[in-house]
């Protein structure tokens, strides 16, 4: 009979015969629940639904993952970039990476939970993921290809090193000719002492100066040469005069005299002689050096040649991330199944790093999700009733408070209405009373 079959508690009834789960069912204990709170997973609530504590769980655990593989990121990209770092400064930095990871998709995780999610939110939360991916899977690539890139790395520089080479023995010829005409030369150009070219350049300079003062100097001596022979000839027998019983020579003379010697002090021929005596010695030296140069200048030019090509091996990245972003293109473009591996690894490194959204993207609303905007609902409900009950009882206490305040202001009027009528009778009772002893007076007066 069916009288006979025994009732069951509604909160103990299972979904279906096979099954016997309470609802809702007893808490759970251990990592799991750790690992469900940090996605925000209600666990009172995920207790009416038991059978998708496992979901969660798991979903928990792809969020811990995304941030370990973050912090292992941060790990290789410190240790590549940055080697000159302490180990406990790489842990440290790696932690905080972590937390900011952790936080992050545990956020964008726990915003997606209910029924009123919306796709382009979901849409959005998921490039937010691709972003983070991004970030973290560049390093895991870096060390993945490290050795090619390493390689194409030296490649290129050395390929830089023997272009700048080339320019410089291209813009600084063995002659020591000029190359300022030549545009692609001006970063080139290299100051080496002793070029033949320079010393050609020197000697022709030194000549044309030689040639300058010798000029001058030829002008000077003409013309002190004029005032000499103009003071010999006012100066010579024919022109003596008897002077004290004496022969001797004229004023005139006299003068011619000393304006030779002022010339000749004035023009500074002496100093223009010693000049010229010293560019004579020095463009014999030049011209002396310059037989040699071709021999000493070549071994100069060369080593100021190695010296900035090693200096610009020397200045060259190797380790820098932009470097390294370089050398994995490099890599990806010269080969067709690097570019393919790279680009798996890409997709793969993101699809990780972007599955704790992309899970909730695939999976849609859950039982759990429903249960939860229900209760979104339910709460939402609620609160707009507690509004309007608050409402209420704040009106009726606002009309109590002023039932209370127009009694209260009635019956304050009627007592001063009361006081104000007794003040009048005890006045006007002082004013008889004055009145009538002052007629007493008066008749007193007159019966007097």
């Amino acid at each position: 009979m069916a009288t006979d079959t025994p009732l069951r508690p509604a909160d103990s009834a299972a979904y279906d015969e096979n099954r016997s789960q309470s609802r809702p069912a007893p808490a759970a204990s251990g990592w799991a629940p750790r690992l469900r709170r940090l996605i925000g997973i209600d666990e009172p609530l995920l207790a009416w639904v038991p059978e998708e504590r496992a979901r969660y769980t798991w979903y928990g655990a792809l969020v811990v993952n995304t941030a370990l593989l973050g912090a292992l990121s941060m790990v290789l990209a410190l240790s590549s970039f940055r080697s000159d770092l302490p180990l406990a400064a790489v842990i440290g930095v790696a932690v905080i990476w972590f937390w900011v990871v952790l936080a992050l998709d545990s956020w964008l995780v726990s915003s997606t939970h209910g029924t009123t999610v919306r796709k382009w939110t979901l849409l959005v939360r998921f490039l937010l993921s691709v972003l983070l991916g991004l970030f973290i899977a560049e390093p895991i690539l870096f060390q993945i290809f490290d050795k090619e890139i390493r390689q194409s790395i030296a490649v290129g520089n050395e390929q830089r090193v023997a272009d700048y080479r080339g320019m410089l023995v291209s813009c600084n010829p063995t002659d020591g000719a000029s190359t300022t005409d030549r545009r692609e030369c001006a970063r080139y150009q290299l100051k080496v002492a002793g070029s033949p070219a320079e010393l050609a350049r020197q000697i022709k300079s030194n000549g044309d100066r030689v040639k300058t003062l010798s000029t001058q100097v030829a002008g000077i001596n003409k013309t002190l040469s004029a005032k000499q022979s103009t003071e010999q000839r006012l100066c010579g027998p024919k022109y003596w005069i008897w002077r004290g019983g004496v022969r001797d020579v004229t004023i005139t003379c006299e003068r011619a005299r000393e304006a030779t010697s002022e010339y000749e002090r004035n023009s500074k021929v002496k100093t223009y002689e010693k000049q010229l005596e010293g560019l004579v010695a020095q463009g014999q030296k030049l011209a002396a050096r310059k037989d040699g140069a071709a021999d000493d200048y070549q071994p100069l030019l060369q080593k100021a040649v190695d010296d900035k090509t090693r200096q610009r091996a020397a200045d060259l990245d190797t380790d820098g991330i932009l470097t390294r972003a370089a050398g994995l293109k490099e890599v990806a473009e010269s080969d067709g199944f690097a570019l393919f591996l790279t680009i798996v690894l890409h997709l793969l490194l993101l699809c990780l790093d972007a599955m704790p959204v992309l899970a909730k993207v695939l999976s849609g609303a859950t039982t759990y999700d429903t249960l939860l905007g229900a209760r979104h609902r339910a709460s939402r409900k609620l609160y707009a009733e507690e509004l309007q009950v608050q409402h209420t009882c704040a009106r009726m206490e606002h009309d109590v408070q002023r039932h209370r305040v127009e009694w209260d202001t009635n019956d304050r009027m009627r007592r001063l209405e009361q006081e104000h009528q007794r003040a009048q009778a005890e006045r006007a009772a002082q004013e008889r009373a004055e009145l009538e002893a002052r007629m007493g007076r008066i008749m007193r007066a007159r019966g007097a």
